[in-house]
């Protein structure tokens, strides 16, 4: 595999999925998440190897990991919205690679290996949709996930 690193904000949702499977199969993690490690559902668990932004605001933890990877997976069905939207902005913004997928129709591995391969992705930054704004993102973006990085 040509991951070295998975990072992630830790909020619920896409970014837990993400960082549960990098857990899962033994791939190395961390990513930045706010001050105070806040997430919507209260403190990220100790668990998750992330660093605090100096603010408590989710748009710089967002833009930071952005800023950190050589790439970012978005997992979102449909049009992109709130923070979601803003991790878009931010890798047009640091002129990053990015694919955007739908977790119900995932890619093929080989079409994501490729990906990974054409922007000699090592750390590889994983967004999208908190589990309050999707209901049932975790649970589809885990098994999206599996599949990808268990035959890339």
């Amino acid at each position: 595999m040509i991951i070295k690193t998975l990072i992630s904000g830790g909020q619920t949702g896409v970014d837990r999925a993400a960082l549960d499977t990098a857990i899962e199969l033994d791939i190395p993690h961390g990513g930045w998440c706010p001050a105070g490690r806040l997430a919507e559902d209260g403190i990220i668990p100790a668990r998750y190897l992330l660093r605090e932004t100096p603010a408590d605001t989710y748009l710089q933890r967002t833009e930071w990991n952005v800023r950190d990877s050589d790439a970012t997976l978005i997992i979102a069905p449909g049009e992109l919205e709130g923070g979601t939207a803003a991790t878009r902005r931010f890798v047009t913004q640091y002129n990053k690679a990015c694919m955007i997928i739908d977790p119900a129709q995932p890619p093929a591995a080989d079409r994501f290996r490729q990906w990974l391969q054409q922007h000699s992705v090592q750390t590889l930054n994983i967004a999208g949709p908190r589990e309050s704004k999707q209901p049932g993102i975790y649970k589809q973006s885990r098994a999206c996930l599996i599949s990808l990085l268990n035959e890339s």
